[in-house]
């Protein structure tokens, strides 16, 4: 576990609700002046605990109306099929996560698409073509009502392990 205290976590706290605000705006936020908040974000970057920074897009607003979760079955589980498979799916760019899961299904997605009918053609000339698909079993979002939600760091802060 990483050594955090009550600053660094109020500081990633306010990070992924305002990534793009300055140092001086975060120490508006967080009790510290922007030199610190500069020094401590570094630490955290070079820690590996804040991944990269992002611009957040609605894909409803941009033509793709279609959000699907998709469940997905390998044939083989052989090292080299599922090195093709992720390689393969890394290309496809209408799917946005990857996840290798335990259960019913090997993998997880989420993939857009504009409409029901793009979302079929890429199930089909795309999805089902990639080296050693099985199944594809997808829930199709009707609508979003939260998105792209903050991790939860109450657990990290000192005497959360004894509420």
């Amino acid at each position: 576990m990483l050594d955090l205290d009550h600053f660094d976590l109020a500081l990633l706290e306010v990070l992924q609700r305002f990534g793009r605000a300055t140092h001086q705006q975060l120490g508006e936020r967080v009790p510290l002046s922007a030199s610190q908040i500069g020094r401590r974000v570094q630490r955290l970057e070079a820690l590996g605990v804040i991944d990269g920074y992002r611009v957040v897009l609605r894909p409803e607003k941009l033509g793709l109306g279609v959000t699907a979760f998709t469940s997905l079955r390998l044939k083989h589980h052989g090292d080299s099929i599922v090195e093709q498979f992720q390689q393969q799916i890394d290309t496809l760019p209408e799917v946005l996560e990857c996840h290798a899961v335990v259960g019913d299904a090997d993998y997880l997605l989420r993939i857009v698409a504009p409409d029901l009918s793009a979302f079929s053609s890429f199930v089909m000339k795309k999805l089902m073509r990639v080296p050693g698909v099985d199944s594809v079993r997808s829930n199709i979002v009707l609508t979003t009502f939260k998105r792209n939600g903050a991790l939860p760091l109450a657990h990290l802060s000192p005497g959360a392990a004894s509420a």
